[in-house]
């Protein structure tokens, strides 16, 4: 395995740089006792001679600079990690595989394992020295770190951990607790797949992390959005340790971009640290096929990182590398980053090999003897005497006295953020011509001024000038290594730029102590769905264990949206991303879609004013003519629909718009029925989502009640949707109120498109306001052409010009 000298330089040490460093390391355990003691390692847990050397000069340190009271303190408390990480490893086995847990550790029978064993073990052993590694160093110098972990799959080293030394969340301390029973019931629970009458899993232990993981901030089962998360997380004065993959190294571009946004002037202290065991699911990760760690280094550098080579099989030299990377972070201004290279499944039978990744025994230990026999052995070499370990969690306890949080509580899992405070929403008279995306500009500019304590950071995938952005893009600017001089840039700058829809969400939902927005073609958002959805259904665990986020809620901003992006192809006329949040859980995300410029001002405010929740506006950048005067904007987000004009429960159908464009043609359609004798009344309806039919008790308290949604859509009225969206989907979340097709109809986008212009848009999607006149007769059982002449019903049939209707 490749070493690092001590003071981090990526040279391979030489044989005499060896020699001297071995030389060093036995002096000093000839010198000092206690250093000796550690030093000798315990069951599968060894420090070789450089993280012997490393380590003598950090509990120094630590003792000059009064974290610690002396340096045999220190080396209890290492001594401490040891065999924590030991008890640790062996308990994760005992998930995957067993169904009773003996404190005494003896040998189990063939009716103590579980028949069906399930665990990312490998992963997970390769997990417990990184976190204990992280704990310790917590206990030696004071400071309650933050953490974060991407590879979410090896939450049983986290679960473990925590347990052992008691730093567990209600859920999980009202069940378990360090006794056989209390483990037994542990790893019982572990993968136990009861479900409740409710529908709910039963044991809150999951596959992932989850809201009952003590100090969980994100799930990571969708690989590589840690690695995007984590530098735009901790604010000035706080440390965060991420814990990342070189399985999830490949995932996800950008996790090398780090040094791009990370600032000492309003960043945290972060240290990321990759478990680098060579192995993904069933081969070597291509960092491996690459050439491993040397190659790693050299890309990390390339990259502008600072790399130190660690053990990661030892959690001394772990814990010393984030010293080593927070230390040289506030010397140096540069970020450090650690490679802790181990075998998949280190410290239990079959590791290094594939099948560590999941079940690393040959076969199932409740009905094979020789894999039986493994466990044993195995659980054997890392077994601890149960008062050894009790006092190892009692070394470790130090929280009390160094007046710090449990890890349970660290800064990143207990973001609480004061509402800000909001500016009066600007009203722009009804009939002017406005771009929304403008309007939006200048509410947001006025909303980061008047709350500078909040960090802002504004994702951006696109153009923000295109986007109409510009106060936007002035105020923030940028944020580069090296700003072009007569341009929006600069090294502080709150706008982070790459051509990378999952790298720039991530920095707007990464950044939970500011302020965040996030703005994105529509054609191009589906690239971020994946960590949209890991976001809004983590924060719905958090609700649901009486744990609601305290994160002000991020708005993500669809615009140069379908209607209005006709001259870029097909390629750039998308409408899924709304659709498909129109499926997850209306209490967990929100997606409005603003009618003019006034309601979209105020559709973020109001976002700014609510915690834990997404909300995606689908906005557009080219002007519309304003609809709604401030009150009717607020009445329409409130309940989510508002009646504009008519009385719906007088009227003969019900016309109802959903989106900017959309409204204008019902508008149209209107005037046009009226003229022919049809009472119509018009409605707005901004977030369909609040009109669903709600599918849990936490939903239901978010959507609409009966009666207010009997008086927008009465059920004898027949109704037809003009949507931005597909039709189908829009149908789909609005089944509470479609009354079959008969009575119901709705038009939309039907996926066709082209180099078009809005009206060519329009038309070929069949949405034009003579389709909708059509569609509307059609519905009353009424003649077309007692509303549009004939030009204008050949154009609706195909027969004839299309452009006599928007001469109309």
């Amino acid at each position: 395995m490749r070493k690092f000298i001590t003071c981090g330089t990526c040279d391979d040490l030489s044989a005499p740089n060896r020699h001297e460093i071995a030389r060093h390391a036995e002096e000093l355990r000839q010198q000092d006792t206690a250093f000796a003691v550690w030093a000798a390692g315990r069951g599968v847990i060894r420090h070789d001679d450089l993280t012997q050397v490393r380590i003598h000069e950090m509990v120094r340190a630590l003792v000059e600079a009064g974290n610690l009271p002396d340096t045999e303190t220190g080396y209890r408390r290492l001594r401490a990690a040891d065999t924590l990480a030991n008890a640790g490893m062996w308990l994760v086995a005992h998930m995957t595989y067993a169904k009773s847990v003996r404190l005494d550790g003896a040998a189990l029978d063939a009716d103590a394992f579980k028949a069906n064993p399930q665990g990312h073990t490998g992963g997970s052993l390769n997990m417990v020295p990184a976190y204990v590694a992280y704990l310790t160093l917590n206990a030696l110098d004071g400071h309650t770190r933050s953490w974060m972990m991407g590879q979410g799959h090896c939450v049983a080293a986290i679960d473990a951990v925590n347990l052992l030394v008691d730093n567990m969340t209600p859920a999980h301390a009202s069940r378990y607790d360090l006794s056989d029973e209390g483990l037994t019931r542990f790893v019982s629970d572990f993968y136990s797949c009861e479900v409740g009458p409710d529908g709910t899993q039963v044991s809150p232990l999951g596959s992932h992390v989850n809201a009952n993981t003590a100090g969980g901030t994100q799930e990571g089962g969708y690989l590589g959005f840690a690695e995007l998360h984590y530098v735009h997380a901790p604010l000035k004065g706080e440390r965060l340790v991420t814990f990342l993959s070189d399985g999830a190294f490949e995932e996800q571009r950008g996790s090398d971009w780090a040094p791009r946004w990370w600032r000492a002037e309003d960043s945290g202290l972060v240290a990321p640290i990759m478990i680098l065991n060579g192995r993904r699911i069933e081969q070597r990760t291509q960092i491996a096929q690459q050439g491993g760690e040397r190659w790693l280094d050299h890309h990390l550098r390339l990259n502008g990182f600072d790399p130190i080579g660690l053990d990661g099989r030892d959690p001394a030299s772990i814990l010393w590398g984030i010293h080593a990377i927070e230390a040289g972070a506030l010397s140096q201004e540069r970020l450090g980053y650690g490679i802790a290279e181990t075998i998949k499944g280190y410290g239990f039978p079959g590791a290094g090999t594939n099948r560590a990744h999941n079940l690393p025994l040959p076969a199932t230990p409740a009905t094979d003897a020789d894999s039986r026999r493994l466990f044993n052995e195995g659980a054997r070499r890392l077994h601890m005497p149960e008062q050894a370990l009790r006092e190892a969690v009692a070394e470790l306890a130090t929280h009390e006295r160094q007046n710090r949080p449990k890890e349970r509580d660290h800064p990143l899992a207990t973001r609480r953020i004061a509402p800000p405070e909001i500016p009066v929403v600007a009203e722009y008279p009804t009939g002017e011509m406005v771009s929304p995306m403008a309007a939006l500009d200048r509410q947001f500019c006025a909303i980061v001024g008047t709350n500078p304590h909040l960090r802002p950071r504004v994702g951006n995938p696109d153009e923000l000038r295109s986007n109409r952005l510009d106060e936007t893009l002035d105020t923030l600017k940028h944020r580069v290594l090296d700003p072009e001089p007569g341009i929006a840039e600069s090294r502080t700058g709150g706008v982070i730029t790459a051509l990378n829809e999952e790298a720039v969400v991530c920095a707007a939902l990464g950044n939970k102590g500011g302020i965040n927005l996030v703005v994105t073609y529509e054609a191009f958002a589906p690239k971020m769905l994946g960590a949209i959805r890991q976001e809004i259904t983590f924060a719905r665990q958090l609700a649901a264990a009486g744990r609601p986020p305290g994160w002000l809620s991020v708005p993500i901003v669809l615009t140069s949206h379908a209607w209005e992006n006709a001259k870029n192809e097909i390629s750039h006329q998308d409408t899924t991303l709304p659709e498909v949040l129109l499926g997850e859980m209306a209490d967990a995300v929100s997606v409005l879609f603003p009618a003019d410029a006034t309601s979209t001002a105020a559709a973020l405010s109001r976002a700014y004013r609510s915690h834990g929740r997404l909300v995606v506006m689908v906005v557009p950048k080219q002007p519309v003519a304003n609809a709604l005067t401030a009150a009717q904007a607020g009445q329409v987000l409130t309940d989510g629909a508002a009646v504009l004009a008519g009385d719906p429960a007088q009227a003969d159908i019900l016309l109802s718009a959903t989106g900017a464009y959309q409204l204008g043609v019902c508008q149209k359609a209107r005037e046009r029925l009226e003229q022919g004798g049809v009472n119509c009344a018009l409605l707005y309806l901004v977030e369909p989502g609040r009109l669903r039919a709600p599918r849990d008790a936490r939903e239901a308290d978010y959507v609409l009640g009966d009666a207010k949604l009997n008086d927008l859509f009465p059920p004898d009225r027949p109704r037809l949707f003009v949507t931005h969206t597909r039709p189908g989907p829009f149908l789909g979340a609005l089944r509470r109120i479609d009354s079959g097709p008969r009575t119901t109809r709705a038009l939309g986008f039907i996926n066709h498109g082209g180099t078009l212009d809005l009206n060519g848009m329009l038309f070929a999607n069949r949405t034009t306001w003579a389709h909708v006149v059509a569609e509307a007769a059609d519905l009353l059982a009424r003649p077309a052409n007692d509303v549009l002449s004939p030009a204008e019903m050949a154009a609706v049939a195909g027969d004839g010009p299309p452009s006599v209707l928007w001469r109309a």
